[in-house]
Protein backbone atom coordinates (compact mmCIF):
# COMPACT_ATOMS: atom_id res chain seq x y z
CA UNK A 1 0.00 0.00 0.00
CA UNK A 2 1.33 3.41 -0.93
CA UNK A 3 -0.27 6.79 -0.33
CA UNK A 4 1.46 9.88 -1.72
CA UNK A 5 0.10 13.31 -0.88
CA UNK A 6 0.83 16.48 -2.78
CA UNK A 7 -0.45 20.01 -3.16
CA UNK A 8 0.58 21.56 0.12
CA UNK A 9 1.90 25.10 0.04
CA UNK A 10 2.15 28.45 1.78
CA UNK A 11 -1.11 30.33 1.30
CA UNK A 12 -2.55 33.54 2.69
CA UNK A 13 -5.55 33.54 5.03
CA UNK A 14 -8.73 33.27 3.01
CA UNK A 15 -6.99 31.42 0.23
CA UNK A 16 -7.61 27.98 -1.24
CA UNK A 17 -5.64 24.82 -1.89
CA UNK A 18 -6.40 21.41 -3.33
CA UNK A 19 -4.54 18.47 -1.89
CA UNK A 20 -4.20 15.17 -3.71
CA UNK A 21 -3.41 11.68 -2.47
CA UNK A 22 -2.40 9.11 -5.06
CA UNK A 23 -3.03 5.57 -3.87
CA UNK A 24 -1.62 2.28 -5.06
CA UNK A 25 -1.14 -1.30 -3.96
CA UNK A 26 -4.74 -2.03 -3.01
CA UNK A 27 -8.19 -2.03 -4.69
CA UNK A 28 -8.82 1.67 -4.21
CA UNK A 29 -12.49 1.66 -5.20
CA UNK A 30 -13.35 -0.77 -2.41
CA UNK A 31 -12.22 1.37 0.51
CA UNK A 32 -13.26 4.54 2.25
CA UNK A 33 -10.52 7.16 2.40
CA UNK A 34 -9.84 9.82 4.99
CA UNK A 35 -7.79 12.93 5.51
CA UNK A 36 -6.17 13.76 8.84
CA UNK A 37 -3.94 16.61 9.88
CA UNK A 38 -1.38 17.27 12.56
CA UNK A 39 -0.29 20.70 13.66
CA UNK A 40 3.00 21.25 15.51
CA UNK A 41 2.68 20.22 19.13
CA UNK A 42 -0.86 18.95 18.68
CA UNK A 43 -2.59 15.59 18.40
CA UNK A 44 -3.44 14.23 14.99
CA UNK A 45 -6.93 15.40 14.01
CA UNK A 46 -9.44 13.76 11.71
CA UNK A 47 -10.55 16.05 8.87
CA UNK A 48 -12.89 14.19 6.52
CA UNK A 49 -13.90 10.80 5.14
CA UNK A 50 -15.36 9.66 1.85
CA UNK A 51 -17.03 6.34 1.14
CA UNK A 52 -15.61 3.92 -1.39
CA UNK A 53 -18.05 5.06 -4.08
CA UNK A 54 -17.75 8.73 -3.22
CA UNK A 55 -21.45 8.92 -2.51
CA UNK A 56 -21.07 9.70 1.16
CA UNK A 57 -18.83 12.20 2.92
CA UNK A 58 -18.42 13.50 6.43
CA UNK A 59 -16.36 16.28 7.97
CA UNK A 60 -15.06 17.48 11.28
CA UNK A 61 -17.18 20.38 12.49
CA UNK A 62 -14.47 22.99 12.05
CA UNK A 63 -14.06 22.04 8.36
CA UNK A 64 -17.72 21.83 7.35
CA UNK A 65 -18.57 24.33 4.66
CA UNK A 66 -14.92 25.09 3.92
CA UNK A 67 -13.40 21.72 2.94
CA UNK A 68 -14.62 19.24 0.33
CA UNK A 69 -13.35 15.68 0.01
CA UNK A 70 -13.73 13.88 -3.30
CA UNK A 71 -12.23 10.94 -5.13
CA UNK A 72 -11.57 9.62 -8.61
CA UNK A 73 -11.73 5.84 -8.66
CA UNK A 74 -10.23 5.73 -12.16
CA UNK A 75 -7.17 7.74 -11.14
CA UNK A 76 -6.99 6.10 -7.68
CA UNK A 77 -6.77 9.53 -6.13
CA UNK A 78 -8.52 11.27 -3.27
CA UNK A 79 -8.66 15.05 -3.03
CA UNK A 80 -9.22 17.67 -0.38
CA UNK A 81 -10.38 21.06 -1.59
CA UNK A 82 -9.76 23.62 1.12
CA UNK A 83 -11.31 27.08 0.92
CA UNK A 84 -11.38 30.07 3.27
CA UNK A 85 -8.19 28.86 4.88
CA UNK A 86 -7.29 30.10 8.35
CA UNK A 87 -3.97 30.22 10.18
CA UNK A 88 -5.24 27.44 12.44
CA UNK A 89 -5.46 25.17 9.40
CA UNK A 90 -1.67 25.11 9.31
CA UNK A 91 -0.64 21.47 9.63
CA UNK A 92 0.76 18.46 7.84
CA UNK A 93 -2.11 16.78 6.03
CA UNK A 94 -2.12 13.00 5.64
CA UNK A 95 -4.40 10.66 3.80
CA UNK A 96 -5.38 7.40 5.43
CA UNK A 97 -6.88 4.05 4.59
CA UNK A 98 -7.77 1.21 6.91
CA UNK A 99 -7.54 -2.27 5.40
CA UNK A 100 -8.27 -5.41 7.41
CA UNK A 101 -7.43 -3.75 10.73
CA UNK A 102 -4.21 -2.32 9.32
CA UNK A 103 -3.70 1.42 9.19
CA UNK A 104 -1.90 3.06 6.29
CA UNK A 105 -0.77 6.69 6.17
CA UNK A 106 0.90 8.81 3.60
CA UNK A 107 3.98 10.86 4.40
CA UNK A 108 1.95 14.03 4.45
CA UNK A 109 1.99 17.40 2.75
CA UNK A 110 2.62 20.68 4.55
CA UNK A 111 -0.04 23.38 4.48
CA UNK A 112 0.93 26.74 5.95
CA UNK A 113 -1.60 29.54 6.20
CA UNK A 114 0.08 32.83 6.92
CA UNK A 115 0.24 36.39 5.71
Amino acid sequence: VQLVESGGALVQPGGSLRLSCAASGFPFSLYAMSWYRQAPGKEREWVAVISNSGGSTNYADSMKGRFTISRDNVKNTVYLQMNSLKPEDTAVYHCYVGIWKNNYWGQGTQVTVSS
